[in-house]
């Protein structure tokens, strides 16, 4: 069943807005819900079973998943991430490629979607992300959000990203952690501990990729020096 929906207040704080057809059905991470119509009834409760819930956990989302049916008549739900930024609607077909997500970016997803954990090993450990990526796959649509504008890549050969920025991308995409490409060992030691820009993602093959203009862990940087400070007692 196709999904009527809209997403609005873009690009700075984008909202799903989902017009559900009688008795159609469509899921969410816990918290994501701002509204809804009085007939929509949600329900809470583990998808796939424990060891794929237990994956979605480790990439970064919620153990459990909040599920809204249109009980009767047609209604509407309102969604809205948490980061303030952008969303993306993308449409998975069974033959075509599956989309990989960065931890937090996951929003909603129609019935037919499996979104599940996607272990990354040594890559997501030295990446700094995350050991676990979310894998969505099956026939339907979903949609994340990012922290910022997003821009959409359609990548062909290679193409390096600084981690915190990667968003999503097509399973079409093989990605490797390394360093910035140019430097000598000792200009990789220095850029590692002194530059911020030690470690990136190198994208390789085709397909699409979606990044964000904005990065978590600078913004906190920035963010704390104005911070207030409880004083100590002498």
């Amino acid at each position: 069943m196709t999904l009527n929906f809209e997403i609005e207040q873009r690009p700075d704080f984008a909202i799903l807005v989902a017009k559900l057809s009688k008795d159609q059905k469509i899921q969410a991470e816990p918290s994501a819900m701002a509204s809804m119509d009085p007939h929509i009834k949600m329900k809470t409760g583990m998808k796939g079973g424990l060891l794929k819930s237990v994956g979605r956990a480790l990439g970064g989302e919620s153990f459990f998943v909040n599920t809204f049916t249109a009980e009767g008549a047609p209604g509407e739900v309102v969604f809205a991430p948490g980061p303030m930024g952008d969303m993306q609607h993308y449409h998975i077909e069974e033959s075509g490629p599956s989309l990989c997500l960065q931890r937090g970016s996951y929003v909603a997803n129609t019935e037919g979607v499996e979104v599940t954990g996607k272990w990354d090993g040594v890559k997501g450990f030295f990446s700094g992300e995350g050991m676990v990526l979310l894998k969505a796959t099956g026939s339907g649509d979903i949609f994340f959000n990012t922290f910022g504008a997003l821009i959409d890549l359609d990548v062909t050969g290679d193409y390096y990203v600084d981690t915190g920025y990667i968003v999503a991308f097509e399973d079409t995409l093989s990605y490797q952690i390394t360093t910035v490409p140019g430097l000598g060992i000792g200009q990789k030691l220095k850029t590692f501990f002194l530059g911020g820009e030690g470690l990136v993602c190198k994208f390789s093959g085709q397909g699409k990729l979606w990044i964000q203009t904005r990065c978590v862990r600078p913004f906190i940087n920035w963010v704390q020096p104005f911070r207030p400070h409880k004083k100590s007692s002498s």
